[in-house]
Parts: C-alpha cells; structure tokens; sequence
C-alpha cells in the first residue's frame, strides 16, 4: 500500500476496542502521527455508536468483537459473547452516514466476516488484520481511503477469499440446482416426499424426480434408501455455510 499523501488537516477518527491497552496505544501511536486526531476512544459498540453520533468523525477504528454495553470483558461469558459487533457497528455508522468511513480490524483472516462486512457493498470500509496497527503507514493510508469512499482488504484476507471461492467450486451442493437445493433444504428439516411436496407447492412425483436427482449428483445413487437421504442431509449440514455465501 502506498505511503499516504500529508494532509492539511489531521484527519478525525473515533476508536472502539474493548482492551484498554490496545485503545490507548492505538490513539497514541495515530496521535503521534501527527495526522490524526482521536475525538473518542470507547470500548463498546453501543459507545462508539454514541461517540460517532456525538463527535461526526471522518472515519471509525473499531476492533471486530466488542462486548455490548454492560457486559463483562474477559470473564468466562468472554467465548460466547457477540462475535461481530464492530460489523454491526460499521453496517449501522454507515447506513446513518455514508461520509464516515470505517476501518474493522480483526485477530483472524477469517473470510466469513469480510462477506458479513461487504455484504451490502464495499464503499466506505476496510478489513485488516489486527497486527497492521503495527504498521502506520498502512493503518493512516486504509484510514485515508475509507474516508474518501474506497476500500482495503487485508493481502491476507483476500487469500482466504480466494480459497473459499476455491472450496465453493469443489462443494458436492454446487453440482445442485436451485430447485434441488430447496428439496435438500426440506429434507434436512426432517420432512418425508410428502411434507417437501406441501411445502414446496410440488407434486410427490416431482419431489421423488428432485430427490432421485440430488442422490445422483451427491453420488449417493447406490447407497440403500436410509443410507441416501441421511447422507444427503449430511452433505447438506457439512456445506450449508459455505453455500449460504455463495455468489
């Protein structure tokens, strides 16, 4: 990434990230910069919707997991706390104001969550990884970017994109069609070729027709009747997230 342009005006950001010392260092290495200035730093989604509410800042910092307010940070609830609450933050900072930009700093390539993010678009934010806020010129530079309505994503990030896309082809769901996915997605709900034919408004012929299809192409063809729809289901269960980000 290029080393960003000087600025006239340091450039005004909000940071959220519910580690004190992570906070704290953050703002004062971009304070240090001298090209920024930190109007706020919270530790909360719920804070740091008021801050930007409050402060109209250029652009957001914010780590990916956040607890909400009131939580407990770090205590045995920390496993099973929301996971995305610096997206949900990003999603509503820019739905409210399109002109904030939002930089969403993660521990983990994880491509799931750069979908989540990107879900309605990429204008307006970036995904990074956490170790970049050792790097300043990368940091200030996807600050600049975000601010001015483009977008960064991590080299790393991007890896993991490309070999979900890769996993996405190699699916054993991808050889199905729409329809036959619908079929799968009653079955593994428990119901029989009658239940698929009421809720899907198909006749039972037409289900047996999708059904014996899906067993083809999931090459489950010669497997005992049980056999095949248990396995089919199982296929189903196995690769629903993947085939839920599909496209």
């Amino acid at each position: 990434m290029a080393e960003p342009r000087p600025m006239k005006e340091p450039l005004r950001i909000v940071i959220a990230d519910d580690n004190y010392l992570v906070r704290e260092g953050t703002r004062r290495l971009l304070e240090d910069s001298g090209q920024v200035t930190v109007l706020a730093a919270v530790g909360s989604a719920a804070e740091l919707l008021d801050a930007v509410r409050r402060a109209r800042p250029g652009a957001v910092l914010t780590d990916i997991r956040m607890p909400p307010a009131g939580a407990a940070v770090g205590g045995a609830d920390d496993a099973v706390r929301p996971a995305m609450e610096g997206i949900d933050a990003a999603h509503a900072i820019r739905a409210a104001d399109p002109d904030i930009g939002v930089v969403v700093l993660s521990q983990y390539a994880d491509e799931s969550y750069a979908f989540e993010l990107f879900r309605n678009g990429t204008a307006g934010l970036a995904y990074l990884l956490k170790d970049r806020v050792g790097d300043l010129q990368q940091l200030l530079a996807a600050l600049r970017e975000v601010t001015s309505g483009g977008s960064v994503v991590d080299p790393q990030v991007v890896d993991a994109l490309v070999s979900r896309r890769a996993r996405l082809r190699e699916s054993p769901l991808a050889r199905l069609t729409p329809r036959e996915l619908d079929v799968l997605r009653e079955m593994a709900q428990g119901r029989g070729n009658a239940g698929i034919a009421a809720e899907l408004s198909l006749s039972e012929s037409s289900v047996e027709k999708y059904v014996n299809a899906i067993f083809t192409k999931l090459d489950l063809a010669s497997e005992q009747l049980v056999h095949r729809r248990v396995a089919a289901v199982l296929t189903f269960l196995r690769d629903a997230g993947l085939r839920s980000a599909r496209g």
